[in-house]
């Protein structure tokens, strides 16, 4: 695991309660080490704090995206506003902890990040190999489809037709989880267990932000939208 924060007193007092949970801690203190010794021994997960000086967490998270790092990322921040954490998200963060935190907390969140690095048959960790569906999603050879989209799950790879989609991690396992259950209606709950292992709570907005990211890249101008809103419920995909 990599810890990269600049207040000396929570990176030490975090790093020794993680490395007393069982991680192996490499600690730095801002982002440029962090994106030096992420490359120099890929971690198996990141912890990244947002207000760095220098390179922030959010610059480390963009930088590890655009290079196609999928590491599992989540974000140490002070900052409340949705739109803050929104931004997290949008620069490829898997989850955040808002500070001041429970390290239980953290440690709930880590695990549940890497279960879903963990993939079971091919499946996310929670998801049934084989999902009913009232649409025909075949798979065979690690391939899934519905709804004109196409999902090769061992390459992570994704296409609408013949035009591939450039998905983060967690937005290839949404797509996957109602690709495999597509014409059934989710409910928040069920896909925040799937995805995420836990609930955020009915004022969490991560759900609907991945699913607005979703839906951009999928949308196709006159094709017919895939991803449809239940209000009250959740989700579900399917080709009206």
């Amino acid at each position: 695991m990599l810890l990269a924060e600049d207040d000396r007193a929570i990176r030490h007092a975090l790093e020794r309660a993680l490395t007393l949970e069982g991680y192996a801690v490499t600690a730095v203190a801002d982002g440029v080490e962090a994106l030096a010794q992420a490359h120099r021994t890929p971690p198996d997960v990141l912890v990244l704090d947002v207000m760095m000086p220098g390179i922030d967490g959010l610059q480390v998270c963009r930088v590890l995206r655009a290079e196609g790092d999928r590491t599992p990322i989540l974000m140490l921040t002070a900052l409340v506003e949705t739109a803050d954490r929104i931004a997290g998200l949008d620069a490829g963060a898997d989850d955040y902890v808002v500070k001041p935190f429970d390290v239980e907390e953290v440690f709930a969140r880590l695990r549940a990040l890497l279960r879903r690095t963990v993939p079971v048959n091919g499946t996310p960790a929670g998801v049934p190999a084989s999902s009913p569906s009232v649409f025909a999603s075949k798979e065979a050879s690690g391939q899934i489809s519905a709804a004109g989209l196409r999902m090769d799950i061992q390459a992570r790879r994704a296409w609408r037709g013949q035009r591939e989609l450039e998905l983060t991690r967690t937005e290839f396992e949404l797509l996957e989880l109602l690709v495999r259950n597509a014409g059934i209606v989710l409910d928040h709950a069920t896909i925040y267990d799937r995805i995420w292992g836990y609930d955020f709570g009915p004022g969490s907005k991560n759900l609907a932000v991945y699913v607005g990211y979703l839906r951009r890249k999928l949308d196709e101008p006159g094709a017919p939208a895939l991803i449809h809103t239940v209000r009250g419920v959740g989700y579900v995909l399917r080709e009206d």
